[in-house]
């Protein structure tokens, strides 16, 4: 069921099984507070086990996607504080989900905006973004993975520039580094991520949640336990409907029609 449209968060979901969720407070450039954080997580867990939804585009506004964190929302704060209100069982929201997520990213993706993104599966940025981890200028650094997923992504001496000065990234230099998977112009962002999603929306929902949950597990574990994952993953999918059909379908040069089973 699609949220209200004045909603901060809205979603809406497609005829093609692909659901859109949009970050709305262009008032204060989207910036991440704990009611956007909640909402977030409240419609990835929903998403997750609907059934109906086989993937999932993250937005925000034309010219910012998320500028950050709401900054008077811990101007003051204690650290107990912070460790009370347990974002991290917010972002594993979004993170855990098994539906294949990609960012739409316009305009500037900074701190917990880029943060936001990295969980994603795919980021799509149109031409005009900028990407950032600008923390330290504020006596701080990134607290939901901007320093983890980000050297993941780009490797050390990238992730190092960027979380220590607090440079802003341009989206042609964060393709060229792998922090992000295409560049399109700002006008393409949105429809080129609803592409993607349609695409992937079509295939074999089951051979989908199996690659994203073996590259995101594998990619921590050492390189034959990772093989012995991808293996039974493999293996497991040779009891679904759809292998079968996806390769009938082959031998008998016809389109495949996917059931999900």
């Amino acid at each position: 069921m699609d949220s209200q449209p004045n909603a901060v968060v809205t979603l809406h979901i497609r005829d093609d099984a692909v659901a859109v969720v949009r970050i709305q407070r262009p008032e204060v450039k989207n910036a991440l507070n704990s009611a956007v954080r909640e909402q977030l997580a409240e419609i990835f867990r929903a998403l997750a086990g609907n059934e109906r939804v086989r993937a999932i585009v993250l937005t925000g506004g034309e010219q910012c996607f998320v500028a950050g964190a709401d900054i008077r929302e811990f101007a003051e704060a204690s650290p107990i504080e912070m460790y009370r209100r347990h974002t991290e069982y917010l972002w594993e929201a979004i993170s855990r989900c098994p539906k294949p997520v990609i960012a739409a990213v316009n305009g500037f993706a900074l701190g917990g905006g880029c943060e936001l993104a990295m969980h994603c599966d795919i980021i799509v940025a149109g031409q005009s973004a900028r990407f950032g981890q600008p923390e330290v200028k504020l006596g701080l650094m990134p607290g939901a993975g901007g320093t983890q997923r980000l050297i993941r992504a780009v490797g050390k001496f990238q992730a190092m520039r960027i979380a220590l000065t607090g440079c802003l990234v341009p989206a042609p230099e964060a393709l060229a580094m792998g922090m992000v998977s295409e560049v399109v112009s700002d006008e393409r962002t949105v429809p080129r991520a609803l592409e993607l999603a349609a695409e992937i929306a079509a295939l074999p929902p089951l051979a989908v949640a199996q690659i994203k949950e073996v590259l995101l597990l594998g990619a921590d574990l050492p390189l034959d336990s990772a093989l012995a994952l991808e293996r039974k993953a493999f293996q497991l999918l040779f009891d679904s409907r759809d292998q079968k059909e996806g390769a009938n379908a082959f031998l008998e040069k016809r389109k495949a029609t996917f059931s999900g089973e």
